[in-house]
């Protein structure tokens, strides 16, 4: 059994969450001895497609006249779409459409969580779908000496300052408004965004919030995944303020990091991610001012080893174990025709 890990469009999606994905399944597939590859020049058995352009639907339709089987990854969905660019809510009834043609040309849909499989289950899909955890290198986000001094250096931080990061797009969906709002209110600590800026795309209202942003905020853009995870391991605190996610990788990081952790409270984090035990949840800009004084100031309890316990069940080991069970089933399902 050969995968084709379907990799055309992964210029496009390397900087999000789907080109994440991609990395972690390499990753993965490669730990446990999974025969892949990403050339489509080869031969293989199935073709894994985790993106949704026009590209991708016509390379799952050749594959299927080539007699292959196609493993579609719903990493998106309407819900995650809105409050990401210009339009997009106006555009997400159509893109669910779009999404719904898309996945209905794999054997088999996998897609992160639980929570992501509910909603796409309400959706009009044919095939079964299965989850599989994007998964976490434990190895690799482990914290290194020097990584507080290179953080604060790099990014020219005040280092009589506590400082707070977030990482991912910054649009109204991962909760950028709030962390603005937050960094007006707390002059007292520096506040790092990291996340490519895009102001071409950006709605209006979002881009005029990032001009008028205060001076201890800070706009790096995107960066490499050995800086990203400095910066987890340099900071005081994470936060994670967005209002829909399938799963949430840069959470997995930040946990495998053992970061400090405040996170938007919202249902896909209800499973397993318990306030006050191995994380910290806000509902409200007050909250979150509130928690984020507290354990910087040190009047919360640091969580980080509980933390770590939540990534370490996500193990890209067991993503990897996943995804060749997976595999395995869809050519179970072709032997019985």
């Amino acid at each position: 059994m050969k995968v084709l890990l379907y990799s055309k469009d992964y210029e496009t999606v390397k900087e999000s969450g789907v080109g994440k994905a991609i990395d972690h399944q390499i990753t993965a597939l490669s730990l446990v001895g999974c025969d892949f590859t990403l050339d489509e020049r080869e031969d293989f058995d199935i073709v894994h497609i985790n993106t949704v352009f026009p590209k991708s639907v016509a390379f799952a339709n050749k594959a299927k006249k080539a007699g292959k089987k196609v493993v579609y990854h719903g990493h998106s969905t309407k819900e995650d779409f809105k409050n990401s660019f210009a339009f997009s809510n106006q555009l997400a009834p159509a893109f669910k459409k779009w999404l719904e043609h898309c996945y209905n040309k794999g054997d088999l849909i996998l897609t992160p969580t639980e929570y992501s499989k509910k909603i796409l289950e309400t959706y009009k899909l044919k095939p079964k779908i299965e989850v599989v955890s994007n998964g976490i290198d434990l190895d690799f986000w482990q914290e290194k000496p020097g990584d507080r001094t290179n953080f604060y250096e790099k990014y020219g931080l005040d280092k009589n300052k506590k400082s707070i990061i977030s990482v991912g797009l910054p649009i109204k969906r991962k909760g950028i408004d709030n962390f603005i709002y937050l960094a007006e209110k707390m002059p007292e600590y520096e506040f790092v965004w990291f996340g490519k800026l895009n102001t071409a795309v950006m709605p209006a209202d979002i881009k005029r919030l990032i001009d008028k942003a205060p001076q201890n905020l800070h706009f790096p853009g995107y960066i490499s995944s050995e800086d990203v995870r400095e910066a987890y391991s340099g900071s005081d605190l994470y936060v994670f303020l967005t209002r829909e996610e399938t799963e949430g990788i840069v959470l997995l990081e930040a946990l495998a990091t053992k970061a400090d952790i405040l996170i938007r409270d919202i249902e896909i984090f209800e499973d397993g991610y318990v306030d006050g035990v191995n994380i910290y949840k806000g509902k409200t800009n007050d909250e979150f001012e509130s928690k984020i004084k507290g354990i910087l100031e040190g009047d919360l309890p640091s969580l980080k080893e509980n933390g770590y316990k939540k990534a370490s069940e996500k193990s890209i080991v067991n993503t990897g174990k996943r995804l060749v069970e997976c595999y395995e089933k869809v050519m179970k399902l072709w032997d019985l025709f």
